[in-house]
């Protein structure tokens, strides 16, 4: 592995499994909410993503974990291994509530400085949303590339598979 993408819903724990498995496998890990916000919320336009992920794919070794749709293609096409972590919304919307609770009004360690979180009610529709839209979405963008997508429905089954990868 190295070229690793990590997809999945809002609250999936994309994140979370990024910063473990970047050091573990010692690549250099991109945050596509880092990519994407400046301080303040203020979004990047999509040609800054665009030629931030150019130099980043580029490179012959690199960890970058969030969906984000519209730049997904790019990084498909590079990526050698794809980790989808296709949870249960009510999973997701949890997790999604606790790291809201958790990192109230500070930036989380995966997003850019003076961005404090907050909650969102848009976004949090979004996610109740995910499997209407955006996972048919996620699912089209991901055809041709099955080979490559290692999928995970609960997170027993991904820990399962982290412990087999450091035996």
């Amino acid at each position: 592995m190295q070229r690793v993408l990590i997809v999945g819903p809002c609250g999936a724990g994309k994140s979370t499994l990024a910063a473990q498995l970047g050091p573990a496998l010692d690549l250099p890990l991109f945050h596509m909410d880092q990519l994407n916000w400046k301080p303040g919320w203020v979004e990047s336009s999509k040609e800054e993503i665009r030629e931030k992920l150019a130099a980043i794919t580029a490179q012959e070794r690199w960890l970058i974990d969030g969906t984000y749709g519209g730049t997904l293609a790019p990084r498909l096409e590079r990526a050698n291994t794809v980790l989808y972590l296709d949870y249960p919304i009510r999973l997701c919307v949890a997790r999604l509530l606790k790291r809201i609770w958790t990192h109230r009004g500070q930036s989380r360690p995966d997003m850019t400085e003076d961005c404090p979180e907050r909650f969102d009610l848009g976004f949090l529709f979004y996610l109740l949303r995910w499997n209407s839209g955006p996972k048919h979405r996620l699912e089209a963008a991901l055809k041709g590339h099955e080979a490559k997508v290692i999928r995970f429905h609960d997170p027993i089954q991904l820990k399962r598979w982290l412990d087999s990868q450091s035996a």
